[in-house]
């Protein structure tokens, strides 16, 4: 999935001739906004996100944007998501009576649960395995916060109720984002997802939390077009409890997707792409991201959502397969499907640049590198890389030179 992000003042989205058209908004660092036209059927954005102060949108742009089956997003300064237009709804109306009777079902209802927080834990844990290769000291700092996550997860397959299992998922998440925390640079002031007087992560007051906060929200949004899509209702959930102003069934399908926006956001930060520049503080001291600051964001959110798996004998965007797994869902509490699986298919996160191979490439001796294929030049751009703290990419064929020389 695409996002296109609109931000600054005056955006205009407008229809003329069936064609879409859109005029970014101005802010300081954009004193000549771009300008987009879209012809139906040939726009190859799925989410127009608006992060904007002041602008329009008229009502045949609403309806261009439904009718093309696009999402229109609305942010709030802290990176809220205030509200959304989805495409037109699925009418399944027998979908929603079969997720009402699931609902009052207490059995099924916990058997659901656990499915949601399982997909959760298991791919957090693949984050850390992924964050291990790379910082491997951390991995041996934190053993006990790993421990505690084995052991919390452990227990979920034996839990009774729902409050049960969110109190075993809350002590996971909170060794889970302790190890996550030791990554950063202490500089970023990140401590946790909660803190405070409040056990919320709104209203950030580190940089971190901020970029959390943007990118969960943008989570949401895709989470809520998947649940729209596929007919459910999105106020009745079997994880989170039903309040007039959440939407549980959403923030249910967001638990085991929420490794996407964690890979991106530490991702962007160990490339550096963010300054003091791209966050402004507010007068309540909270942290908001300017314009540019979420742009980059959106980058990094775009790779991962757009990278691809193997999921029933094709490759699906990850995007994809969130809307895959909400018709999943439909389809067993219909009784089309048997069992219900949120853990498959499982992220395939592998480190282009993870500790061994620095340790490898920093190994080679100059004289060595005409015998491995390389010229001086390029070993010496390697050995750079590899002794930089920003993410780097090594050719296969490299890769393979590499692997030989350590085979003889």
């Amino acid at each position: 999935m695409k996002l296109l992000l609109l931000s600054g003042y005056g955006i205009k989205i407008s229809v003329s001739d069936s064609k879409l058209h859109i005029q970014d908004g101005h802010d300081m660092n954009r004193p000549e906004p771009s300008n987009y036209v879209f012809k139906p059927k040939f726009i190859d954005y799925d989410n127009i996100v608006l992060y904007g102060h002041s602008g329009n949108i008229t009502l045949d742009a609403i309806k261009w944007l439904t009718k093309q089956n696009i999402q229109l997003s609305i942010l709030n300064w802290n990176g809220k998501l205030l509200t959304t237009i989805l495409p037109v709804e699925s009418k399944q109306s027998i979908t929603r009576i079969a997720q009402y009777k699931a609902y009052q079902n207490s059995e099924q209802r916990v058997e659901i649960a656990k499915k949601f927080i399982d997909a959760k834990i298991k791919n957090s844990v693949a984050v850390l395995r992924w964050l291990g290769e790379r910082y491997p000291h951390i991995a041996k700092q934190n053993e006990k916060h790993k421990q505690s996550i084995q052991y919390n997860w452990s227990l979920i397959s034996k839990a009774k109720s729902v409050s049960e299992i969110m109190g075993l998922e809350g002590r996971v998440a909170n060794s889970y984002w302790k190890i996550i925390s030791s990554t950063f640079d202490n500089k970023f002031e990140f401590i946790a997802r909660k803190y405070g007087k409040t056990p919320s992560p709104r209203g950030a007051v580190d940089p971190i939390n901020a970029l959390f906060n943007y990118g969960y929200s943008i989570l949401e949004s895709h989470c809520r077009k998947a649940v729209n899509s596929n007919g459910l209702d999105q106020y009745i959930g079997f994880l989170h409890e039903m309040n007039p102003s959440k939407i549980p069934l959403v923030y249910d399908l967001q638990e085991p997707f929420r490794w996407i926006v964690d890979i991106a956001v530490i991702t962007s930060l160990e490339k550096k792409i963010f300054s003091k520049k791209d966050f402004i503080r507010t007068e309540n001291y909270n942290l908001r991201i300017r314009p540019n600051g979420v742009k980059k964001l959106m980058n990094e959110l775009n790779k991962v959502f757009s990278s691809t798996v193997e999921y029933n004998k094709q490759r699906w965007e990850w995007n994809h397969i969130i809307v895959e797994k909400a018709n999943e869902l439909a389809m067993y509490l219909t009784n089309r499907k048997k069992n219900i699986d949120f853990s498959t298919p499982a992220p395939n996160l592998k480190r282009e640049d993870s500790n061994t191979l620095r340790k490898q490439i920093l190994a080679i001796p100059y004289k060595d590198a005409k015998k491995l294929g390389f010229s001086k030049g390029t070993l010496w751009y390697m050995k750079q890389n590899a002794k930089n703290d920003k993410p780097f990419k090594v050719y296969e064929k490299v890769k393979k030179k590499l692997e030989s020389r350590d085979t003889k």
